[in-house]
C-alpha cells in the first residue's frame, strides 16, 4: 500500500499542499479529483520522488520510499514526453529495455500492450503522425510496459473520445485486478465515479473527503430520498415536513427527516404497491461540490 502522510509543500508564502495524507491500496482504482491548482500534480510528483516535499511523508507498505521502490512505479505526466521521430513500438519497446528487459522480450511486451491498447496498427508509424487521442494512448502504455507494481497517471483519459475512454478505462481495470495500486487525477468526474473503488478529493492544498466511493456517497446521501409507487405521488406536497424536490406521476424525490421519510413510506404504502424506496445518494460532482465550496 501507498501511504501518504503530512505532505506538506510551499513555495516561498504559498502553501501548495497542507497535511496531505491518503492511502492507495493495491488492487484498487483511485480517483484523485480537485480543480485547478489543488495540488493533485504536486502532490503525485512527490510520491514518486521527482519533487521534494517540505514535510511528511511517502512510504510502501509502512516502510519509506527507496530510489528502488519508485522504479517499479509506472508514472504518466500531463504533459506529453514522447519522442515523436520515433516510430510507436520501437519507442514503447526501447523504454521496455531500459527497464532491463531483454530486446525480444521487450519488442514482445510493447506490441502486445499497444494493441490492447488499440494501437496495434499505428507500431511502425512515427509519435507524431498520431492524434492526440492516440499520443495519449502511448503515453499511457510507456507508464506500463515494465509492468509496474503501482501506477501514478496525471489526466489519463484527456482527449480520449468516449470509445478510446472504455478502452483504457479497461486497460486500467485489468491492472487494478492483477493487484497493481493505481492512482489517477481526472477532471472528468463521471469517467472517475464509474471506475474508482476508493476517492480522494483535494482543494486549496487539503484533502476534503477520502474513502470508498460506496462510503463516501452513503455520507453525504444526506435527507434526500426517492420513492416510487403505483399511485400518483401528488399527495406529497402536502405533507408536512417533506420538501418535494421533484414529483412526476408515480416517482418523487423529496427531502426529509428520517422519521418523516418513514411516515411517508407508511403511506405510500397504504396508497398502493411501493416499487421502490431508498435514500438518493448523491453523485460525485453533488459530493464534490458540497466539500470544496
Amino acid at each position: 500500500m501507498l501511504q501518504l502522510r503530512g505532505v506538506t509543500k510551499s513555495y516561498g508564502t504559498h502553501r501548495v499542499l497542507d497535511a496531505v495524507g491518503f492511502d492507495v491500496a493495491p488492487g484498487r482504482l483511485t480517483g484523485f479529483v480537485g480543480g485547478n491548482g489543488a495540488g493533485k500534480t504536486t502532490t503525485m510528483r512527490i510520491a514518486l520522488g521527482v519533487l521534494a516535499s517540505d514535510g511528511g511523508t511517502v512510504s510502501l507498505d509502512g516502510a519509506p520510499l527507496t530510489p528502488d521502490d519508485r522504479r517499479r512505479f509506472g508514472y504518466m505526466p500531463e504533459e506529453r514526453g514522447l519522442y515523436p521521430k520515433m516510430k510507436v513500438g520501437e519507442h514503447i519497446a526501447y523504454l521496455a529495455r531500459l527497464h532491463g528487459f531483454a530486446k525480444q522480450d521487450a519488442t514482445a511486451k510493447a506490441t502486445a500492450l499497444l494493441t490492447e491498447l488499440g494501437l496495434g496498427e499505428r507500431l511502425n508509424d512515427n509519435v507524431e503522425t498520431l492524434s492526440l487521442g492516440n499520443q495519449q494512448r502511448a503515453q499511457i502504455a510507456a507508464a506500463l510496459v515494465h509492468e509496474p507494481e503501482a501506477l501514478i497517471l496525471d489526466e489519463p483519459f484527456s482527449g480520449l473520445d468516449p470509445l478510446a475512454v472504455d478502452v483504457v478505462a479497461g486497460v486500467l481495470q485489468q491492472r487494478a485486478v492483477q493487484g497493481i495500486a493505481v492512482l489517477f487525477s481526472s477532471h472528468q468526474l463521471d469517467v472517475v465515479e464509474r471506475l474508482c473503488d476508493d476517492l480522494v478529493i483535494i482543494a486549496d492544498g487539503t484533502i476534503r473527503a477520502t474513502g470508498s466511493t460506496r462510503a463516501l456517497r452513503e455520507q453525504y446521501a444526506g435527507r434526500r430520498y426517492e420513492l416510487h409507487t403505483t399511485a400518483d405521488t401528488g399527495w406529497l406536497r402536502a405533507e408536512p415536513g417533506i420538501e418535494v424536490v421533484e414529483s412526476g406521476g408515480e416517482r418523487a424525490l423529496f427531502d426529509a427527516d428520517p422519521d418523516a421519510a418513514q411516515r411517508v413510506l407508511h403511506q405510500a404504502l397504504a396508497r398502493g404497491a411501493v416499487l421502490g424506496f431508498a435514500p438518493r445518494h448523491p453523485s460525485l460532482a453533488e459530493i464534490f461540490k458540497e466539500v470544496v465550496r
